[in-house]
């Protein structure tokens, strides 16, 4: 049975993903698993002036997370899709390609949120970077304008003889 790895961050691309996810994981008959990373918390040089507990957030990140996680696999099983949640901590790129050799993924699927090329460079972008060094072909759901992926640009194409492709396609 095939794996597919579907990492989700809950942004506006997020239901496209796991929309093509889904769809690829109907057309191989494969599992589904949505992965999400809680990235730990990030704190300034100078963290004298902040009175936040670290622990408290993080504790609501992965509290909120695992509530999403929960709602999209019910809708994928009611869906008929197998499908599994995981979430972890860490650094997304480096758990995302962790829990890929984890789960034994033979797809990934992501989205790209459409930054630019000047943000690229200076920030860089995790799904370049999953493109750049996964073991597995990666699908990325690409995201229009405005952030948000939708209409026909967020549906996977088959090509004719693939699983599932339409006669002529």
């Amino acid at each position: 049975m095939k794996t597919i790895l579907a990492p989700v961050d809950f942004s506006a691309i997020t239901p496209a993903v796991v929309e093509n996810a889904a769809s690829l994981a109907r057309a191989v008959g494969g599992r589904l698993v949505l992965l999400h990373v809680v990235a730990p918390a990030i704190v300034p040089g100078d963290s004298s002036s902040m009175v936040v507990d670290l622990s408290q957030m993080q504790a609501r990140a992965e509290t909120g997370a695992a509530v999403q996680l929960a709602a999209l696999k019910a809708g994928l099983n009611a869906g008929g899709v197998e499908a599994e949640v995981a979430e972890v901590g860490g650094i997304p790129t480096v758990q995302i390609l962790e829990q890929a050799g984890v789960f034994g993924a033979d797809y990934i699927v992501m989205g790209s949120h459409g930054h630019g090329a000047v943000y690229d460079l200076l920030i860089g972008g995790t799904t370049h970077a999953i493109l750049k060094r996964a073991r597995c072909p990666v699908v990325v759901v690409p995201a229009l304008r405005g952030g948000a992926a939708g209409g026909d640009r967020g549906r996977v194409r088959r090509r004719a003889g693939q699983p599932g492709a339409a006669p002529g396609a």
